[in-house]
């Protein structure tokens, strides 16, 4: 472990990369045996969520082998295609380039200076989005996860139900 990670162990930011490393696990497990189900989650130092109408042995059964499999050294299954991180590490990069297109130019700029640099803004814009898009993986596993889940348990998957909204809670130790 380097030196950050041991400083950051055992907070609420170190526990929140694992549980989002077996949330991504347990859906990307989810996702190849039923393709058809439509699932979201988040994570937090308690654990992490999933929204969606999954049978709930089936999500226990996910996240166990989940769990069982980042422990032996699967660390790619922490990384999840539709990630929320995924869109803003290459939207962060490209709106700050739009940001500084448009930068040292006045407020009393006529509306057709402005619509002069529209086409300035979406070429930086494209250009970052494509630069920075394949580093969402990177930033995922540096950043947002950490496969490193020895030790971490689940205590237990709760499933509530509002109206036609179904929701588990999913609680780690460790």
């Amino acid at each position: 472990m380097t030196k950050l990670s041991e400083l950051f162990k055992g907070s609420p930011f170190f526990c929140m990369r694992r549980n989002h490393a077996l949330e991504h696990a347990t859906l990307n497990l989810l996702a190849r045996r039923s393709p058809h189900l439509r699932l979201a989650g988040y994570s937090d130092a308690g654990g992490f969520w999933v929204v969606g109408d999954v049978p709930i042995a089936d999500l226990q059964k996910a996240a166990g082998e989940a769990l069982a499999r980042l422990q032996n050294g699967e660390s790619a299954l922490a990384i999840h295609a539709n990630c929320g991180t995924n869109y803003v590490v290459p939207g962060f990069f490209a709106g700050t380039a739009a940001w500084l297109a448009m930068l040292g130019n006045d407020n009393d700029d006529s509306l057709g200076d402005k619509l002069d640099r529209w086409s300035l803004v979406i070429l930086v814009v494209t250009v970052a989005f494509l630069i920075f898009r394949p580093f969402r993986p990177i930033f995922q596993q540096k950043v947002t996860t950490d496969a490193r889940v020895d030790g971490m348990q689940i205590i237990e998957i709760i499933r509530s139900e509002r109206g036609r909204m179904v929701v588990h809670r999913v609680l780690t130790t460790g």
